[in-house]
């Protein structure tokens, strides 16, 4: 295939229209549609995690079932966008509903707003510009004088409350008022402001008007042929979805479209096949896979699409954390910096690649996340930082074993847990450490170093690596030393080396880590270490150097225990 006729990954690109007519790759979903036409579901809820291919779906959508009009109420043509396409193949009842609806399309994606007052005037001008792109009504004749004042009020966002709150009902009317057809009703997006409102302070506030919006539009809508809504958490009835009977959610956990959003194995092989990567393969899986929707294995689309082109332009060697990088993760720190004994038992389960069970349920609020550990598991798990394993039933209650996906997430949970550790180690009084190490009181430094390791959270099975970065991050900052790591010195490399700036009065203190497979292997280790560190003289070029003083320690790991003995 020639270079020029090469499909383009377009990252960003969230309109189906536009990512076909600039020859962007597409990942055919199309056959979701004719499930959804099939379906008898007036209303369906769609969450799955971000950046899992939600906006593109919506827009992919109202692009085959729009009667779309121009500004003067000419029909615009959108379905050669679909030629060869799986939905092609799909028959004639189900082309014969292509472009025959009209479509109302709300993104709330934006209402992300420190105040209420923002984030409210924020979604009144998504209303206000779905009204500005239904604007040929004005000219269909089938307005009153009073319906045309209350259309433009809104249009020019100079709406009452009241008629916010009722605008997608009114709309739905106008359009069928022209079209003669009920309406089809997107919404993407639909949970941002209320994790915004959580975050700020106005979750009160903000339920209350999006539970206006939406019972007008999907409950009480006589207008209505179907609704698609889309987000990242199922919010439970109670909290704005009330007495809306004819809803039905379809999430990770129970699905009737397992492989509707993010890429299968099948589509990834096919992408990186595409762009002659084919042997990433195995990278690929290791970094992005992970996900279970239905059964399916599923991969994270958006890294899919950034680890593709970023290889094809040779950006980078190397897998990243793409995904990770589009959220603040805010919850993950949560859980990390308010985490108790039993939370961080699981961290450090979950970060050794293990398995935590925990109950799971699908009906929450953002209230209710704190109200209990389980909640916000639960919300880690729905929003793509957990994936499912085996399920069992105990008490009419759901029980889920949950682990952390892949590498990329894996490295979500490592960057909040060093941060946590950072921030905490900057808030403690470390001189107590530095003097015993001065001091040579060995007992002393190890209880203190102990005491520390108790209360953090390790990861990678206590291996080496995790105890070189905990003593660095321990040791960095405090006093008046300079700490290097693995810096060459004598004939071998020492783990730790504190040192003074000034040499005529200063201090050396080096420190050589091992780690013990038991409690009983602890005083061999130290051995071990304290042989290396005479063998491979790590002390000479500090002597050569004229530090006057040169403290050696061999420092020994078993979990949360550790032992230090000096060697002279």
């Amino acid at each position: 295939m020639s270079e020029g006729k090469r499909k383009k990954i377009s990252i960003g690109v969230e309109d189906f229209k536009e990512l076909i007519v600039k020859n962007g790759y597409f990942v055919d979903k199309t056959l979701m549609i004719r499930d959804i036409l099939e379906s008898n579901t007036k209303v369906t809820l769609f969450t799955r995690p971000r950046r899992f291919g939600k906006t593109m779906n919506q827009f992919m959508l109202r692009r085959f079932l729009e009667d779309e009009r121009t500004d003067q109420g000419e029909k615009i043509e959108n379905g050669a966008l679909f030629d060869g396409l799986a939905i092609c193949s799909c028959g004639e009842e189900i082309l014969s509903q292509q472009q025959q609806y009209p479509v109302i399309f709300l993104s709330l994606k934006s209402g992300k707003q420190p105040d209420y007052g923002m984030a409210y005037a924020s979604l009144v001008d998504e209303i206000a510009k779905e009204f500005s792109r239904h604007r040929y009504l004005l000219h269909g004749g089938i307005l009153s004088a009073d319906e045309e004042k209350r259309f433009l009020a809104l249009w020019n966002r100079k709406g009452e409350a009241i008629e916010n709150a009722k605008a997608l009902a009114f709309l739905s009317e106008c359009l069928f008022r022209y079209h003669g057809r009920n309406v089809i009703l997107l919404i993407d997006e639909y949970d941002v402001p209320l994790e915004n409102a959580y975050f700020q302070g106005f979750y009160d506030e903000m339920i209350g008007f999006l539970r206006s919006l939406f019972e007008s539009a999907l409950k009480t809508n006589p207008y209505l042929e179907k609704g698609i809504i889309t987000g990242c958490l199922r919010i439970s009835r109670e909290s704005i979805f009330t007495g809306l009977n004819n809803l039905e959610v379809d999430t990770v956990l129970n699905t009737r479209y397992p492989d509707s959003f993010g890429f299968t194995e099948k589509e990834v092989r096919e992408m990186l096949g595409y762009y002659g990567l084919e042997h990433q393969m195995p990278e690929v899986r290791n970094w992005y896979d992970g996900y279970r929707f239905g059964g399916l294995k599923i991969y994270n689309p958006w890294s899919i699409l950034k680890y593709t082109t970023d290889h094809v332009d040779h950006v980078t060697e190397f897998p990243l954390p793409y995904w990770s990088n589009t959220s603040s993760n805010s919850i993950i720190r949560e859980l990390v910096e308010d985490a108790d004994e039993d939370t961080k038992r699981d961290l450090e389960r979950l970060m050794d690649g293990g398995c935590i069970e925990k109950p799971v349920h699908e009906d929450i609020t953002y209230g209710d996340i704190h109200e209990s550990q389980d909640n916000l598991w639960n919300f880690l798990f729905f929003t793509g930082y957990l994936k499912a394993g085996s399920a069992r039933m105990e008490k009419n209650k759901q029980y889920l074993t949950m682990s952390i996906p892949n590498t990329e997430v894996a490295s979500v949970y490592e960057e909040s847990i060093s941060k946590w550790f950072e921030k905490r180690m900057k808030a403690t009084d470390r001189s107590p450490l530095i003097r015993a190490l001065e001091d040579g009181d060995c007992q002393k430094a190890a209880e203190l170093i102990s005491q520390q390791l108790m209360n953090t959270i390790s990861y990678y099975d206590y291996a080496e690596n995790y105890y070189h970065g905990f003593l660095t991050g321990l040791l960095s900052g405090a006093g008046r030393y300079q700490v290097e790591s693995n810096r060459e010195s004598g004939t071998g490399r020492p783990d730790i080396i504190l040192k003074t700036a000034n040499i005529l009065r200063g201090k050396v203190i080096i420190l050589e880590l091992k780690v013990a497979g038991s409690i009983e292997e602890m005083e061999g280790k130290c051995r071990e270490a304290a042989a290396q560190i005479r063998m491979q003289r790590y002390a000479e070029p500090f002597e050569k150097e004229g530090y006057p003083e040169i403290k050696k320690y061999a420092v020994c790991f078993y979990k949360k225990d550790c032992i230090i003995t000096e060697v002279k």
